[in-house]
Formats: structure tokens, sequence, C-alpha cells
């Protein structure tokens, strides 16, 4: 890719820890990444992780195909949509997209772009809610209707909500540990913008009384890759998120979830 233009509205936006540097020549859209991203935007920094062009096209398809592609071209990536298309350069870590002026193109991008980054360390998306409570935190995975949304309307106050939707995860030294985002769900609510080394993924069942159980290994693998998001059909990348998979279930504690709408759940946690 060629060198970026300098536009006249940057921003960045940091998810996990990750700055990513905004540009865009339209200051009506700056503004709507603002108020859409709250406290995951700052001003720009010296040394963000990575950088990119937003460039507005009129309302209509961006892109020929409705669904979603992720492919590499050469050594960039290359994700199109309907509303977008983004190219990236890893090796520079610069991309542009070519998306209408809404954010949920740009939101989808970096959820994309997230992927492809955390995976080469270690790291994942998720489809769960997760919270911190007592300095720890907790992911719960399922699929769309298994409670997510309900279990964090549930959560008591000395719980800090860090996704109802997309969890961020990136191993350390240590373990694992979980980040805020700002991709809501059903509660149409940023996440908190901290940090906390993972103490436990349960898995989501609903069902007639409040119980844990316990899951095999395998068990537990099969579900979080499951509910893994990841868009690009790459052999390498797929194999560094089995790795990490079969890394998490033996560093984290994974248990099933059952519960039935009652704020008393939350006595199992934690």
């Amino acid at each position: 890719m060629g060198q970026i233009a300098t536009l006249a509205h940057e921003l960045c936006i940091e998810i996990g820890e990750m700055s990513i540097l905004v540009r865009t020549d339209s200051r009506e859209f700056a503004r709507l990444l603002e108020d859409r991203y709250g406290g995951f935007v700052s001003a720009p920094v010296s040394r963000p992780a990575f950088e990119l062009e937003i460039e507005l096209a009129p309302p209509g398809r961006i892109s020929e195909d409705e669904d979603l592609h992720v492919r590499r071209d050469s050594e960039c990536w290359v994700i199109e949509r309907g509303d977008f298309r983004a190219e990236w350069d890893p090796r520079s870590r610069r991309g542009r997209v070519r998306q209408t002026a809404n954010p949920y193109a740009i939101d989808a991008a970096l959820r994309i772009l997230h992927s492809l980054i955390l995976a080469p360390q270690g790291g994942f998306l998720v489809h769960a809610a997760s919270a911190v409570r007592n300095g720890r935190a907790y992911i719960f995975a399922g699929v769309s209707g298994a409670g997510k949304t309900t279990l964090a309307r549930l959560a008591p106050p000395d719980v800090r909500l860090l996704t109802d939707e997309i969890s961020y995860v990136r191993r350390n030294d240590l373990g694992y540990e979980a980040f805020g985002t700002p991709f809501a769900g059903e509660l149409a609510r940023l996440g908190e913008k901290l940090r906390a080394p993972l103490a436990a993924l349960h898995l989501l069942e609903q069902g007639p009384e409040n119980r844990l159980e316990a899951v095999s290994h395998a068990e537990a693998a099969q579900a979080l890759l499951r509910n893994i998001l990841f868009f690009a059909d790459d052999e390498e990348l797929v194999g560094m998120i089995f790795q990490t998979v079969c890394d998490f279930v033996r560093r984290v504690p994974v248990q099933r979830l059952v519960f039935t709408p009652d704020a008393r759940v939350w006595d199992l946690i934690a």
C-alpha cells in the first residue's frame, strides 16, 4: 500500500490497549465516531498500533458482494461487504476503508482487523458477555438467545461490565486478560475501558435453577471455537486460533452455567 494521505481530522480509538489512529476529511464523521466510541476515543498518539484512512462514499453499494469476504491479496488483507471495502497491510500496520457514512461499517472493519491482529498474539474476539468482579474478569459465552444480555442486566452494583456482546481476550505471561470493548449488544451500552485477569469462562445455558456444571477440556474447546469471531479462510491463522483455544482451556477454568433469570445467579460468580 502507498503512503496514507494527510487528512484533516484525526482521532484514536483504543480497544484492547491497541490504539487505532483514524484519519478522515469529514468533521461530521469524526464527531460521529467520537459519539459512537465514547470513552474509547482519545487524542492522536505519536506511535499508534495501526492507522486507518477512512474515505466516505455516497450511499449505495461499495462492494459488489453483499456478504462478507476476507481474503489475502499478496501481502495485504482485503475485506469486502456491501457497505464497505477495506485494505490492510500488516507489515506497515496501515489500511484504508472506503465506506458509507455510518458507524456500522467501521464497526465491522475494526472487529475483523482486531481478529487478524490478535490471532498471532494468542488472543481472540469471542461472542460473549464479560464483566469484572473483585478485580477478576469472567466471560459468559453463548449463541444469540443464550442469555448474555439477561445476565448483564441482572449484574449487581459491584460488577463492572466489559461488554454484553463481543469479548476481547489477550494472552500475557501469567495467563489471559479480558478487556472492555465498545461493541455493544442489546443493552446498547458501551463496555468500560478497563482490563482484568481472566478468572473463568462460563458456557451459558438457561434452565430451571442456577448451578455450575463441570465440562471436559474437549467440550470446552469445542464450545469456545463455536463462539470465536474469525472471518478469514487462512490456514495459518486458523491453526493459531486452534492452538490458542487449546492453551486457553488448559489455563482458564471453564464451566457450564445453567441459570434462570434471577439475580441470585451472581452468587455463583466470584
